[in-house]
Parts: C-alpha cells; structure tokens; sequence
C-alpha cells in the first residue's frame, strides 16, 4: 500500500474517543488516501458532543444512527452496510476499521475476501478475533504516544528485547522465511511476513518508530544498506547473526 492507495474510513464513533482524530487521520495518511471518512452514531445524544465539535474541520461525515432498540448496536449494522456498499463500488485499494468491538471481524474477513487490504485500529481491549482479521492492526494508544511525548513509550534495551521469546522469534522466522539462498533477507518482505502472522505487531509498542531500528536494537542481526539497482534509492538487508553457544 502507498500513498496513492484510495482508502475508505469508516469510525464507530461509539467505541472511539474525538481526542485521538487528528493522529489517526496523519496515521491513515502513511497508508493512502482517505477518499471517503464516514463516522456512525446518533447525533442526538450528548455523548457523542466532543466528536461533533472536530467533524468539520477534519471533513468527516457523520452518519445518523438512532438508537431504536435498546441493547442493539444500531451503530454496527449501519456501518457494516455501508462498507459493504462502497466495497461494491469497487473503487478502493483498501479500508479503515476505527472501532474495538469484535461485530466487525466478518466484515474485514468480507472485504479482504475482495483482496482489499484492511486496516483495524482500536483500544488494546480489541478482542483478538478481529484483530487476526485485518492484515494491519494498529492500537490507538501507540498512535497517541506518536504526538505525545508525555505518553511516547520507553525504548527497551538490547537485554529486554533479546529476553523477550515471543518478539525474537517472530523476528528470525520472517528472517529466515523471507531471505535469499544466502541468508540476507530485503526488510521489505521480513516485515510483509510478520504482519500476516501477528497483525497487531508494530515496533512502537518496544519504543522504536520503524522495524529497522527495532531489528538494529536486538543486536540479534547483522544489517547493511544496499543499492537498489541503477537507482539511488537504498534498501536495508538483514542476516540473523549464529546463535550463540
């Protein structure tokens, strides 16, 4: 996905608090192009009065939802119809999921069915259900901690990271799963490869903005730039280091 990429942006407003809308839009904005930012709920009630006073100015769309039964998401329902409208249209590379609330993970698992990517974001109380259903889970926490030095995350040392199984695994195995008959892999493909088997990993969460600086960090992989043809663009090509005895 790049910055040409059309995205739809749909924002259960029920389940997502206004304070974050201007760091999730420039989050959204690394991905593509937010062509369409639809939010749902029912206006008429005073809970959703701090969204109301930042939809102009971001030029978001409030969809109207009442409430009519109590107990039922009127909300979700009108939302899932929505995405599925505009997926029709088939004028999109890929959606934005704003909400923590597993009703949608059949809706991502629908859209991506389509081979449209799918973007979830979401409070780390998101059921993993629907995380797994996106290609690319992002928490809104790590998105707040973006812009905000008080809440940025600490980075964890070398030692941290190398006692930490989980991370160190998931790192060789899209090492070794993504390199060439020499063992060097292009980071490009290592980070595809982790992404499908843990959609909500992101270097954030271990206090470093991009994968290069974490995989640099655990001291577990030799890293060298190379020259991308004839061009001057450079990539970075990473070799997990033998393990020691």
């Amino acid at each position: 996905m790049g910055e040409t990429d059309k995205l739809a942006v749909l924002i259960d407003a029920d389940n997502t608090q206004a304070s974050i809308v201007a760091a999730l839009l420039a989050e959204i904005a690394d991905y593509g192009t937010a062509s369409v930012k639809r939010i749902y709920g029912d206006w008429t009630s005073p809970s959703l009065k701090s969204w109301k006073e930042v939809l102009l100015d971001h030029s978001i769309q409030p969809i109207q939802q009442f409430a009519y039964t109590r107990g039922k998401n009127a909300t979700d329902s009108a939302m899932i119809i929505d995405a599925m409208d505009l997926l029709y249209t088939g004028t999109f590379d890929g959606f934005c999921i704003v909400s923590s609330d597993s009703d949608f993970t059949k809706l991502a698992s629908r859209i991506r069915d389509s081979g449209l990517f799918v973007y979830g974001f979401g409070e780390r109380k998101t059921p993993s259900a629907f995380v797994s259903a996106c290609d690319k889970f992002v928490y809104l926490d790590l998105i707040s901690a973006k812009t905000d030095e008080e809440q940025a995350i600490r980075q964890k040392t070398t030692n941290e990271l190398k006692q930490d199984t989980k991370l160190v695994s998931l790192l060789r195995n899209a090492v070794e799963t993504s390199s060439d008959d020499s063992g060097w892999a292009n980071l490009g493909p290592v980070g595809s490869n982790i992404a499908k088997h843990s959609p909500d990993f992101d270097p954030r969460d271990y206090g470093y903005s991009k994968l290069g600086e974490l995989i640099v960090a655990t001291k577990l992989f030799d890293v060298e730039q190379r020259q991308l043809g004839s061009t001057n663009s450079r990539v970075l090509y990473v070799h997990a280091k033998k393990k020691s005895k």
